[in-house]
């Protein structure tokens, strides 16, 4: 009878040391979920700000943008505000994206050949080289010099089977009523020819009209000077930053987009607006959009100078 009882003992012992085993390790699981869970619910707000600054970086197309040789210049000089003004701000992923778009714009510059594409790397390098841990700028640097080394080499090459077609004045002035400001000012500099097809008449009138018809009146006169007048009002109103941006709101697809002739490069936009031009919009208003924040303009006085510089080229005789 005792060697039973002292087995029903133990049996009653070890069920109770099994069952509260049991419990410790229920607890330990719920204990270990409800961290899990906690975590879990602090990291999600981090994760969804990080993919809403990714996506918003992806719509801006900055990447795109420097595959284009008329918009290379504008990509570089956003990306160079980005870093400058919002660099640190930024998740660790959307670093990666702006790393590798400042990779793609060094290594695309051999390609573009302008002046200001060049004036643009520089810049872009020289926020890169201000902003970036060390392993990234020096991979960022190295790219940049290689660049540099090619762009040289090509343009060599360029300058000695270069030549040039000779065209009619009027045929001339009708490709060049397609190119923007900047694209027509830096065709100016390439021939005596060219220089005298970019100084018609026509095409600053038409390009005042885009710009300025709705802000000024003026008066017409014989002999009126269209370029010169444009050019007052281009470095007079603050909208030669804004045209310097490349940027423009558009409300009826509510995107900032890169802009054609001031107007939205969506078909349906363009269809939508008629002749209404986009909200254009300067480079720290593009980064204001992307950090979600509004921080005061950073626009320098040395930039004011740039716009002159634009025009210090003389008209040839």
């Amino acid at each position: 009878m005792t060697t039973i009882s002292y087995r029903d003992e133990g049996i009653k012992l070890y069920s109770t040391g099994t069952g509260l085993i049991n419990q410790i390790v229920s607890k330990e699981n719920i204990i270990a979920q409800n961290m899990k869970t906690r975590i879990d619910d602090q990291s999600k707000p981090q994760t969804m700000i990080q993919e809403k600054y990714t996506k918003r970086y992806q719509n801006l197309k900055v990447a795109e943008a420097l595959s284009n040789n008329h918009l290379y210049p504008f990509a570089c000089n956003e990306l160079s505000s980005i870093i400058d003004l919002g660099y640190s701000q930024l998740p660790k992923d959307l670093k990666a994206f702006i790393f590798r778009d400042c990779l793609s714009a060094f290594r695309l510059l051999p390609d573009m050949n302008t002046s200001a594409a060049v004036s643009a790397a520089n810049l872009l390098v020289k926020s890169v080289e201000s902003a970036f841990p060390k392993q990234k700028k020096n991979l960022a640097i190295v790219e940049f010099k290689q660049a540099k080394v090619a762009l040289k080499r090509r343009t060599k090459g360029h300058d000695e089977h270069i030549d040039l077609p000779s065209l009619p004045q009027d045929i001339l002035v009708h490709i060049f009523s397609f190119l923007d400001v900047y694209s027509l000012l830096s065709s100016s500099q390439v021939s005596r020819s060219w220089n005298q097809a970019t100084s018609e008449g026509s095409l600053w009138r038409s390009l005042f009209d885009l710009h300025f018809s709705h802000k000024v009146s003026i008066h017409i006169h014989p002999g009126f000077d269209w370029r010169e007048a444009f050019k007052n009002e281009y470095i007079l109103y603050k909208s030669s930053k804004m045209l310097r941006s490349g940027r423009g709101y558009c409300s009826y697809c509510d995107s900032v987009v890169w802009h054609d002739n001031l107007r939205c490069p969506k078909k349906q936009c363009r269809l939508k607006s008629g002749k209404k031009p986009l909200d254009l919009m300067l480079t720290h208003q593009v980064v204001n959009y992307l950090l979600g924040t509004t921080s005061s303009s950073d626009e320098s006085d040395s930039e004011d100078e740039a716009v002159r510089g634009l025009w210090a080229y003389p008209t040839l005789q």
